[in-house]
């Protein structure tokens, strides 16, 4: 019989998936029907979900054995009461590389002090400040699941000094990984340039508030791919205009598309970028839907299931 999965991620993202996901699903040796519609929801077996999808209460859907998520992130979703089947994050490999290279970019652009050469052709000969080499700068990173964790990866093997912080203990070669609130004070002070890559839940929201901000290094930099919840905008605006923070790179805001007059657009230590750090790609991330879909028939354990107790 036919495995039933409906696409509820909704209607603007259903052409981009529709083609991915059935080839994903019978490559893996899967016979499924894959639509965007269910007009007997008690037949669906699979959720295929994104925040803005078609499903608000998904009481009918009693029978589907995991719902799938699209984004990495979980905090519009989790907290749904109707929510009873198991959730499962998109970990996507392709993603995950596209945060690493956006992380390693803009480290490097910092490290190396790129904007002072990229925005200053106004004839001035600008060689009297020598960079640090690697090894001899502190990079910290927030966060040390999927995402962190490669970005830390990938740092390390360009020699930084890195440290890494999370909630529970990590092991990561190469990287001095830190938990706890005492850890957390060390690795900002550590930080001579700081990435975010922590998921956005209670426990996370302002994590850097005036008072952390303080314990980094003068003239630190920021890059925050992560969430926009992560930091206390007004705190991150004052440490800037102060000068203790040198430059903050922003990928995520608290309300998106940020809007036109929000005050980071037009400070001059501040770069925005519009949510470009790490993009769901529809084949390889079908491939991951497919995989906990075989998973789930062959009743094995599901890849990247959340603990709804701790948001992620």
């Amino acid at each position: 019989m036919s495995i039933n999965i409906f696409f509820a991620a909704g209607p603007a993202l259903w052409p981009d998936y529709r083609e991915p996901l059935a080839r994903a699903c019978r490559e893996a040796g899967l016979d499924v029907t894959v639509s965007d519609s269910a007009p007997d929801p008690s037949a669906v077996d699979y959720i295929v979900f994104a925040p803005g999808g078609v499903i608000e209460d998904f009481g009918p859907y009693a029978n589907a054995k995991a719902v799938l998520n699209l984004w990495a992130g979980v905090e519009k979703i989790a907290p749904n009461p109707t929510l009873t089947q198991p959730l499962c994050r998109m970990v996507d490999p392709a993603m995950t590389e596209g945060m690493v290279e956006y992380v390693t970019g803009h480290v490097m652009r910092h490290h190396l002090g790129m904007d002072a050469h990229i925005l200053g052709q106004d004839g001035i000969w600008r060689n009297d400040v020598m960079p640090p080499i690697a090894r001899e700068r502190r990079v910290t990173v927030l966060g040390l699941g999927e995402l962190g964790a490669a970005a830390a990866r990938m740092l390390a093997a360009l020699r930084f000094q890195v440290s890494g912080w999370s909630r529970t203990q990590k092991d990561i070669p190469d990287v001095d990984c830190l938990s706890g609130e005492a850890g957390l004070a060390e690795a900002l002070r550590r930080a001579e340039i700081l990435v975010t890559l922590l998921p956005n839940t209670k426990a996370t929201e302002n994590i850097l508030d005036a008072e952390r901000l303080a314990l980094m290094p003068e003239g630190a930099f920021i890059v925050n791919p992560g969430r926009g919840s992560l930091i206390d905008d007004e705190a991150l605006l004052a440490a800037l205009d102060a000068g203790r923070i040198a430059h903050a790179t922003l990928d995520v805001f608290r309300e998106e598309p940020l809007p036109p007059a929000h005050s980071y657009w037009a400070h001059p230590r501040v770069t925005v970028t519009p949510h470009i750090a790490a993009e769901t790609r529809p084949a390889s991330a079908s491939r991951v839907v497919a995989e906990n879909i075989r998973r789930g028939e062959a009743r094995e354990p599901f890849l990247h299931l959340v603990d709804r107790t701790q948001g992620y």
